[in-house]
């Protein structure tokens, strides 16, 4: 599965590895950094204006979520070569609060994110991305990239009709004819220039060669094609500090609760599938619970200055690792960058063509999608195929988060099924006439049914040992099926033995009261315990 997540990029070229994996300040090292950062900047622009849309805010408020999020968590993040800003998972949520309450809700809605978000990396929740299976992290990558190739079809409408709160519309009428001809053209021209560059050179990034010459084409033959301030202009000043003007009371809290916590529970997931994708890509562990703080910390910040909030962004990091950025730098730089084309570069950015960024985000796509799992399908068990199709397929229909747990949800059902039919007994009638139930597979609430129907009191001789050497008790409906077993054998007037607990197991009975062992016996798991008819509970013995 790691293999076909990372196999889609192996035919795309890239900087020098050796170059790349020197994590020095060398010149060759901060000149990549600094191409890289300027290359994510210019592809953050439409995007981050195209989400504010969405949402129903001032294009300026989501240029500011870009550039406060995407500096902080390129500070203190966990993943260097991570790129965070606004984002559209978020902005679907975001836009019935805006259109209901206001834009000042929102940022105390973002604040509260934030805070949320660093309580759970304090908890060190972050943890817990680990259970996201593999096939759950393929369906991911693979419907992200189906939804940044959807994203960039709106560029292909004719601007000047975008709404605000039109949920992603971008424009309204389709391109048709010439224009659209050109369009077409100039995004196939960015596309070749970025796969050709690296084997010309490798002194700039290739996205940043193809925004750069596709743009120098655009304006020296003047061709009539929609640029980046064809959506909106991006002029502004320095963000500023001010409280969210809401009322501080408790019918504000009900209001903005239920959104923080579910856009704090979206940004995680996203930012941590997106933290495991670029540590495999650059052989980085670990920073699950540092990448909640850090994203915690950058929306709490950013709700106070204006933004509208974010988290990690899997297009834009994939540009800034394959043009080479590996540091903190890149991420600054292009957070800097952003900051200095809303100043004083905005004339110079409103006239980049689309196409050229549209070009770059269509090779993000060749890059992020894992075409080895079109193969891969028909190899691996049924049921993670199923998965991998269907957390795809809820990812482009519906939301990544949902599609997450979704997939999440029904791995852990078909782990629980498998498991459940493994239950099974070794049965053997030892010498002094006693019969042993030797217990394959583990004890849990799927598998206690089909546990209780082992046994035959009726059948079974006076004594019957049952030995757990090759199992394990899980829960409270082991137990359950546990006691039921003994009280069938009681009911029969037959005597039985419970032998090879481990220590866990042995905890799990005893602190249920059901067990009455000293907590330091049986180090080796050669516990035997007793069924006892006359109290009725677990009592232990040798």
């Amino acid at each position: 599965m790691k293999r076909a997540i990372l196999g889609s990029f192996a035919n795309l070229t890239m900087p020098d590895l050796n170059v790349m994996n020197d994590e020095g300040l060398s010149a060759a090292r901060l000149r990549i950094e600094l191409l890289s950062g300027l290359t994510v900047a210019l592809a953050l622009i439409p995007e981050a204006v195209a989400f504010a849309f969405v949402a129903g805010v001032h294009p300026l408020v989501g240029l500011y979520a870009a550039f406060l999020v995407g500096l902080i968590t390129a500070v203190i993040g966990g993943r260097p070569g991570m790129i965070s800003g606004a984002t559209g998972a978020l902005a679907v949520v975001m836009v019935a609060l805006v259109a209901q309450h206001g834009v000042e809700y929102l940022f105390a809605t973002v604040v509260l994110m934030g805070i949320l978000q660093i309580f759970a990396g304090v908890m060190q929740w972050g943890k817990f991305i680990r259970l996201v299976p593999h096939p759950v992290m393929l369906g991911f990558v693979n419907g992200l990239a189906i939804v940044i190739f959807l994203a960039q079809l709106t560029q292909f409408k004719v601007p000047g009709t975008m709404e605000i709160g039109g949920h992603g519309a971008v424009g309204g009428e389709w391109l048709s004819g010439t224009p659209l001809i050109t369009m077409l053209g100039l995004v196939a021209l960015t596309m070749g220039i970025i796969y050709i560059m690296p084997r010309v050179t490798k002194i700039i990034p290739a996205p940043l060669a193809g925004i750069g010459i596709v743009a120098a084409v655009v304006i020296g033959f003047g061709l009539d094609v929609p640029r980046v301030g064809d959506m909106a202009s991006i002029k502004g000043g320095l963000p500023s500090f001010h409280f969210p003007r809401v009322e501080l009371s408790w019918e504000t809290l009900q209001i903005i609760l239920p959104y923080s916590i579910i856009l704090a529970a979206i940004g995680l997931i996203e930012s941590l599938l997106t933290l495991n994708l670029v540590g495999e890509m650059t052989n980085k562990r670990g920073g699950a619970s540092q990448e909640c703080v850090a994203q915690g910390v950058a929306n709490t910040v950013t709700g106070f200055f204006g933004g509208m909030g974010g988290c990690a962004m899997i297009g834009q990091s994939m540009i800034n690792v394959r043009s080479g950025g590996r540091t903190r730098i890149a991420g600054i730089a292009a957070a800097l960058f952003l900051l200095l084309f809303i100043l004083v570069g905005s004339s110079i950015i409103e006239m980049i063509p689309l196409a050229a960024l549209v070009g770059v985000m269509f090779m993000v796509v060749i890059g992020t999608f894992a075409w080895n799992s079109l193969t891969i399908l028909r190899r691996v068990p049924l049921t993670d195929a199923f998965v991998t199709v269907l957390v795809t397929i809820v990812t482009v229909l519906s939301d990544l988060a949902v599609a997450v747990v979704v997939g999440v949800i029904v791995s852990a059902l078909a782990y629980a099924w498998n498991n459940a039919r493994r239950i099974h007994a070794h049965e053997e009638i030892n010498q002094d006439g006693s019969k042993s139930y030797r217990i394959q597979g583990p004890l849990f609430f799927g598998s206690s049914d089909g546990f209780v129907e082992l046994f035959t009191p009726d059948e079974d001789p006076d004594t019957v040992v049952v030995d757990f050497a090759d199992s394990r008790v899980v829960d409270q409906s082991a137990l359950q099926a546990i006691e039921a077993v003994a009280a069938k054998y009681e009911g029969a007037g037959k005597r039985i033995q419970l032998r090879h607990l481990s220590r866990d197991c042995h905890r799990l009975l005893s602190k249920a009261g059901h067990l009455m062992v000293d907590s330091e016996d049986d180090p080796d798991y050669a516990l035997a315990v007793n069924y006892s008819v006359r109290t009725g509970i677990l009592e232990s013995g040798h």
